[in-house]
């Protein structure tokens, strides 16, 4: 201690003796020079904080040049939101849940955290199936309906396709015929994509089933606006379980199909709320292994994956895990694409005494490399299977602990994402 008082004074009267030169030196020097003294700011401007790039600028780097004002403003603000931090999302969150298929706002995740998420998952199989009957279309008029609540509260909303087989399911071209079809290739094992193409059996099928897209997002309107949309087709590509997996089609083919998807929406039908989402499975570790099937930079304006088995209950690999999330992010910040963990989750109901995983598994991957991921998205509740908890669930508090960390940002924390800032 005595030494602390020793150095103390020593430093003091350094400090003064410094002084009395600084102000003999301030005081010969012109009356128009700065002088600086410790702890006294410098009398010049701070420097000019960031600005944003206006519409044109924003526009010229998606996909959709024409995109709304809204879907353009979507993309940037979430390149700047992963900057520091990341959104929490959950498929069909306030169309089902955990014992309950209202979809009048409920949320299983509100019910547990007291905030919706910031990220709606929705599904074009009810928009764009070869099923029609009044159960799918009741769906239809829910998603339709809960997608522009979300957007009303400030949430995103983004929208997979499991698209039933086009060529199996459809007898003829007429829309109602022919409902034996599915999107899980052991169910429906068919060759397809070469089929849909352009010049195929069923190009004309295919193009149908687009149109009943288009028209359905052209619906989703707010206010005079289109509701923006994060359109995630053809996923988990380098599985084999969907009829458009690795073992059905050709690279060369998968990349077509992706090409025309969006072509077709954007160039015929002329859809300007979307943003297209690229996202294989886990099945890489190298950037090259990742890009394999990527139809090109001038298609996607997300690059993403799904992973549940890394971040599994029994034998989660958090490193790997995370290091595959990192070859997504450096890809996305190089190219100037958001980036995004696209599907997850554990299933809760199978796993009885996993009851940490949100922080101890999930969040690790998250936190384990610097990356800057737009959103995560959590696969949907129901009463057998779900992926958030129930309020009485044994899970709920490490999800409500998940929740409150700084890193995570749910609807009720959830800047305007829709305006350029």
């Amino acid at each position: 201690m005595t030494h602390f008082f020793l150095n103390t004074a020593s430093l003091l009267m350094r400090f003064n003796f410094r002084k009395v030169i600084l102000l003999l030196t301030c005081f010969t020097s012109s009356l128009t020079s700065s002088c600086k003294q410790d702890n006294v700011p410098v009398t010049t401007p701070p420097p000019a904080e960031d600005v944003a790039p206006d519409l044109p600028t924003i526009r010229s780097w998606l996909t959709d040049k024409n995109a709304t004002a809204e879907t353009a403003a979507l993309f940037y603000n979430l390149q700047q939101l992963a900057k520091t931090n990341i959104l929490f999302g959950h498929q069909a969150d306030t169309e089902q849940g955990y014992g309950w298929g209202d979809a009048s706002g409920t949320s299983d995740v509100k019910a547990v955290t007291g905030a919706y998420p910031a990220v709606y998952g929705s599904d074009f199989l009810f928009i764009a199936s070869f099923q029609r009957n009044s159960w799918f279309d009741n769906q239809a008029q829910i998603t339709k309906a809960q997608a522009i609540a979300a957007y009303k509260r400030g949430g995103i909303n983004t929208f997979c396709w499991h698209y039933w087989n086009p060529v199996s399911s459809v007898v003829a071209t007429d829309w109602n015929e022919g409902v034996n079809g599915d999107f899980y290739w052991d169910n429906s094992p068919v060759p397809a994509v070469q089929q849909i193409l352009p010049g195929g059996t069923h190009h004309a099928v295919f193009k149908a089933s687009l149109k009943r897209v288009a028209d359905f997002a052209k619906s989703l309107i707010s206010d005079g606006k289109s509701v923006p949309v994060i359109f995630r087709p053809f996923h988990e590509f380098d599985g084999d379980w969907f009829w458009w997996g690795k073992a059905h089609c050709t690279a060369a083919e998968y990349k077509d199909l992706y090409r025309f998807t969006v072509t077709y929406l954007r160039d015929s039908l002329h859809v300007n709320n979307f943003l297209y989402a690229f996202s294989p499975d886990r099945n890489f570790t190298t950037e090259t292994q990742y890009l394999e099937r990527y139809p090109g930079d001038e298609y996607v304006d997300l690059v993403g994956c799904d992973n549940y088995w890394d971040l599994r209950a029994n034998g989660a690999d958090i490193i790997l895990a995370a290091s595959k999330l990192k070859i997504v992010s450096d890809y996305a910040k190089a190219k100037n694409k958001l980036a995004a963990l696209t599907e997850t989750g554990l299933e809760l109901k199978a796993n009885p005494t996993k009851n940490d995983w949100y922080t101890q598994t999930l969040l690790k991957v998250l936190k384990q490399q610097q990356v800057e991921l737009a959103y995560v998205l959590l696969w949907a509740n129901r009463t057998n299977a779900y992926f958030t908890p129930y309020p009485a669930h044994p899970a709920a508090a490490d999800f409500t602990k998940f929740k409150h960390d700084p890193y995570l940002i749910f609807g009720d924390k959830l800047p305007d994402v829709y305006t350029i800032r």
